[in-house]
Formats: C-alpha cells, structure tokens, sequence
C-alpha cells in the first residue's frame, strides 16, 4: 500500500519488490512507470498541480531522498531503505541482460550517452541495446517511431523533471511495444562517469545530498527543501 506525504504517493517497494512486480505486468503486457520521489519534488507539487499528477499517476513512485525514509518514519509507515533512481535504472539494466529485453536510451548529450551506452555495455555484456537518441532531437514524431521500429520493452529517459515525465506521458500510447519508462534525470552522466557520485559511506548513510552541497555550495537553495518538507509533515500528521 502507497504511502502518502503533503498530497504525494510513494511506493514502499524495496528494489527486488519492484522487479518482482514488474516481471508480472510485463507477462500481462502492462506498461508501468517508475518516477523517483524526493522532498525537492514534493515541495515542487505543492506549487504545482501537473508535477503531483505526474507523480500520482505513475505505477511506481521511489523513494529517492533520505528525507522520504526520514517521513515515512515519522509517519510510522512502512518506507525501511531508500531505493535511487541511479540505482533502480542499474537493477533494470542487470534485469535486461540477464532476462533479454531490449533497451533503448534517450537524453542527455551526444557524447554523455554514447558513453554512458559503452560503459553499460562493459557491465553488463549480454545487454540488448535497442538504440539511442540524445536530448536535443526535436522531431518527437519521428522519435517515437524509431523506438517503435526498435523493439525495446525499457526505455530509459533523461530529460530532467518534469520534462522527461511530460514526454513519457505524452508518448506512452504510442509506444504500446514498451512496457517500462524510467525517468532518469542525470543518471546517464553517472553512468558515463563524467559525474561521479558520492562515497560509498555517503550512499550508506543516506547523505549524498551533504556530498552534492560541500561539492557544490550553490545548491543550498535546493538542499533548503529537506527541512522545509521535514516540518510540513510534521505539522501535517493527524
């Protein structure tokens, strides 16, 4: 049963819940969504009614923000372990390769994705990589039939939020040939190792938000949303 925080649903699956999951929609040819949901998103859907539509109508929301982990707790809820959108597109990439789904990239740079496509490759060795197109093409039309004619059942893309989750929306009906959309946002930087993330250590306490800020002092203003969405659910509790 989702979880709900100031009007946004979140999914307590863990990651092999979420493959579980998705191994039986896709017998039953069921397209699913997966978005991740941290407090900067939440508070956003406060402000904006298309951003918590976008995340309430996805099949999947993830928890992605130690702030979600730090509600679901303060709530009583059931939310035990983060689950990442780098992470979660890693587990679907093993899951491709190990079970023969092709999967198709698009986003980001030239240059980003291509090597991001080759180190995935390097990985991961059985994957079917059904092709790829970067950020910048701007004939949707014929985007969509290219990943029609591709075949691929995932597609992983990097548009940025809300924009990749508009396109996703957008163009699902029409992409009735794959079964799960992925918005990524940067992860295929991750991936192409021209971002790199925080140490493990980070990662393990939950704090790759106080990496990104003492890397990049100017996110302050958007690491500021941690404790804002922290006080409104709690001010919110019944």
């Amino acid at each position: 049963m989702k979880e709900t925080y100031l009007g946004v649903d979140v999914s307590p699956l863990t990651y092999e819940g979420i493959l579980t999951e998705l191994r039986k929609r896709m017998a039953n040819h069921q397209q699913s969504t997966i978005i991740a949901v941290n407090p900067e998103k939440v508070m956003t859907a406060q402000k904006d009614p298309q951003v918590k539509e976008l995340i309430n109508n996805s099949t999947f929301q993830i928890a992605d923000g130690v702030g979600i982990l730090l509600a679901s707790k303060l709530q009583k809820g059931s939310i035990q372990s983060r689950v990442t959108g780098v992470d979660m597109m890693e587990r679907l990439l093993k899951f491709a390769a190990e079970e023969n789904h092709p999967v198709y990239f698009y986003g980001a740079k030239e240059e980003v994705v291509t090597k991001a496509i080759s180190k995935i490759k390097d990985n991961f060795p059985s994957i079917k990589v059904a092709g790829y197109t970067n950020g910048y093409e701007k004939d949707e039309a014929a985007l969509v039939q290219r990943i029609k004619d591709s075949g691929a059942e995932i597609i992983f893309v990097a548009l940025g939020s809300p924009k990749q989750e508009l396109w996703i929306k957008r163009n699902m009906n029409a992409l009735n040939n794959v079964l799960v959309f992925q918005g990524v946002g940067g992860s295929f930087d991750v991936f192409s190792g021209m971002v790199k993330r925080a140490p493990a250590s980070f990662r393990k306490l939950g704090i790759e938000w106080l990496y990104r800020l003492l890397s990049d002092p100017k996110r302050i203003k958007r690491q500021m949303n941690l404790p804002k969405f922290l006080l409104k659910v709690i001010f919110n509790r019944k």
